[in-house]
């Protein structure tokens, strides 16, 4: 498959509408996101819906047909191949527009996704992630330290803003070369951007001029970072690496080497205080904290639909027609609960369930997330020294009291209030 940046012809058809209704509308904040996805699940494999600013797609939510897409040969990422974008469908500022425009490997195809995914591959081998460890569980440690002192007077505190944001994002700016004063902006920003709000536009201006400015510090001062051998790459020979792409490159890396994992920590760590039965499991060795993890992927997956692909043909897809250039949602929340997958207690959070790793939530085929090992580092790193160190810890209120997150592609709570002791 080409990748030539050019728009694709405006001719192809609107997504339909399933018979006899309108399009699901997705709108930002996963409130009752297990029963949403239900919904989709039971129109269809792959259901048409409504993006914010009334722009069509289509949702694949099963989990054998969401993996025969995401490496189909005929549905790209490119976003030249996106009809609506092209044709004056899609709004000015629509705040989407960065997850189809950013350039770098999620909107690369063939040779290019090739050429990007290869520069940053050697930082993400299993031999430089296990290296990681001690440094994951020193940083673990000093979090767990604090959290004490972070706790408000009446004993909560917040566990998604005082460990399990702080502790990806360390890790991924430590490996990316970006200083510390920085981070909390740069998150603040990736919030922005994968809440989908109106300022998304606006926060994708200021994220790309402050990872500007890690790249030129780099390239000034460079170091045993990616960042320092992304731009060494690019020296050595510029057809490699444009400038766009490093700094598209660097964006990639930042949110989704935190944004995930703060997810996958928060929604394991709910799901073992809610049904404490699972957590005996794990301390009476029946089941390992990396069967925690790949039962949170698949149960409560950290991403619940990720931006997009598109037919580069009239395709069929699950028994639909998708006309070439419609954007397609991977909807990992819905495919990871789906019982013709996982049977009919899919629903049920199983630490023992087997096979353990049936699930997608980290991607298939060739855009297959890189940072998939760190990932599971850093989370059974930080679970097993968390309910170690604070044994009792517990929700401060009900599961289905947590505000969610205000995404819809983000998969988790707002907040995390606990208490560390009973």
């Amino acid at each position: 498959m080409t990748d030539d940046r050019r728009p694709s012809p405006s001719g192809a058809a609107a997504c339909p509408a399933p018979s006899g209704g309108a399009p699901h509308r997705l709108a930002p904040g996963g409130a009752g996101r297990a029963a949403a996805d239900a919904l989709l699940r039971a129109a269809g494999a792959v259901v048409p819906v409504l993006l914010p600013g009334g722009v069509p797609a289509v949702a694949v939510t099963r989990h054998e047909v969401l993996r025969e897409v995401l490496a189909h040969p005929e549905v790209a990422k490119n976003a030249c191949h996106f009809t609506a974008l092209h044709d004056g469908t899609v709004p000015p500022g629509w705040p989407l527009a960065t997850f189809a425009t950013v350039d770098g490997m999620t909107t690369a195809d063939g040779d290019d996704h090739r050429r990007l995914r290869g520069l940053v591959t050697k930082a993400f081998t299993a031999r430089r992630v296990a290296a990681l460890r001690p440094r994951v569980a020193e940083l673990t440690a000093g979090l767990l330290d604090g959290l004490p002192a972070a706790a408000a007077a009446d004993g909560t505190v917040d566990l998604r803003r005082h460990f399990a944001y702080p502790l990806p994002m360390s890790v991924i700016s430590e490996l990316l070369g970006v200083d510390a004063a920085l981070r909390d902006r740069l998150h603040e920003l990736s919030n922005l951007i994968v809440g989908t709000a109106d300022e998304a536009q606006a926060a994708h201006r200021e994220i790309i001029a402050v990872l500007t400015q890690v790249a030129e510090a780099r390239r000034a001062d460079p170091g045993d970072d990616l960042t320092s051998a992304l731009l060494a790459a690019q020296e050595e020979d510029g057809d490699r690496l444009s400038a766009g792409e490093l700094v598209g490159t660097l964006l990639l890396m930042i949110i989704a080497g935190h944004e995930t994992t703060l997810n996958l920590i928060t929604n394991a760590v709910r799901a073992l205080c809610t049904d404490r039965g699972q957590l005996e499991l794990v301390r009476a060795g029946r089941a390992g904290w990396d069967d925690v993890v790949e039962e949170t992927l698949r149960h409560d997956s950290p991403v619940a639909h990720f931006p997009f692909r598109y037919p580069v043909r009239d395709l069929e897809i699950g028994g639909t027609l998708v006309p070439r250039g419609t954007p397609m949602l991977a909807s990992y929340s819905a495919a990871g609960r789906d019982p013709d997958a996982h049977g009919p207690d899919a629903d049920r959070f199983d630490v023992t369930r087997r096979p353990a790793a049936r699930h997608l939530s980290f991607g298939h085929g060739p855009h297959y997330c890189l940072g998939a090992p760190l990932a599971r580092l850093e989370a059974t790193v930080a679970l097993e020294a968390l309910f170690a160190r604070y044994p009792a810890l517990d929700l401060a209120v009900p599961d289905a009291e947590l505000p969610p997150h205000p995404s819809f592609i983000g998969n988790s709570t707002h907040v995390l209030p606990v208490r560390l002791t009973g």
